[in-house]
């Protein structure tokens, strides 16, 4: 399978297995571990497709239990959005936007890029952007305190840190990549393996990552963040 969009070519294989019988109506489909093993990919990968399935009504994931067959006929394709600019016409395959950016590529991304955002933010943050990342840090800590599914302050939290490191096309990128987390795909990933207990450890990272802006200590905000995003990508990526 070609790296490119693998998560698609996994979600069309197992579409044309039950399509083919091979897994049929009412059946489970095998754990991800035999699923990446059988075709050459990663958990994470399978994973990724198998939400896509359930997302497109094609399977059903119940926890502890397993991934469920609830429809064998399906002629979705996942498709891929670009743009009317003026661009050369021979530019514009390589420059549209490609709308099936997957949850881990999501992450991935993110863990490159914010640790490097914090460190920047610590050393050139003013004072008023400092007061705006504690104002978002205290509305995340209200939206745990009222069980809030929406997490703004979270993500509030995070664009305010890219804001801070006063690179305008860094900003821009983070922001991009959080509007990716309102996909269907990420918001179920988020829904079926977000542990209760998370949004109060995030709470805890993002203080220690504010902590470091505060002081200006670049190193301190770069390892607190990168620490963070690793916790994320672990959780999302735990068996269960």
């Amino acid at each position: 399978m070609t790296q490119t969009r693998l998560y698609q070519n996994i979600f069309n294989k197992i579409q044309d297995d039950i399509k083919n019988g091979i897994y049929q109506l009412g059946s489970k489909l095998p754990p991800e571990r035999d699923l990446a093993q059988q075709l050459g990919v990663s958990r994470t990968s399978v994973r990724e497709a198998i939400i896509a399935l359930e997302v497109n009504g094609i399977v059903e994931v119940k926890l502890g239990s397993g991934v469920y067959v609830i429809k064998d006929q399906q002629d979705q394709v996942l498709e891929q959005t670009g743009f009317n600019t003026n661009i050369h016409p021979l530019l514009i395959p390589h420059l549209k936007e490609d709308s099936a950016v997957t949850p881990f590529e999501v992450l991935e991304a993110r863990l490159q890029i914010e640790p490097y955002l914090a460190e920047l933010a610590a050393k050139h943050r003013t004072d008023e952007q400092l007061e705006e990342i504690k104002e978002a840090f205290f509305m995340n800590v209200r939206d745990n305190l009222e069980h809030s599914s929406e997490h703004i302050g979270d993500r509030l939290f995070h664009i305010r840190i890219a804001e801070a490191s006063q690179n305008s096309a860094f900003s821009f990128f983070l922001k991009y990549l959080l509007g990716k987390q309102y996909t269907e795909l990420f918001s179920r990933m988020r829904s079926l393996y977000t542990p209760e207990d998370m949004p109060l450890r995030s709470q805890h990272e993002h203080q220690e990552i504010m902590a470091a802006i505060q002081s200006q200590d670049g190193a301190a905000a770069y390892k607190a963040m990168q620490k963070h995003l690793q916790n994320v990508i672990n959780i999302f990526s735990r068996k269960v």
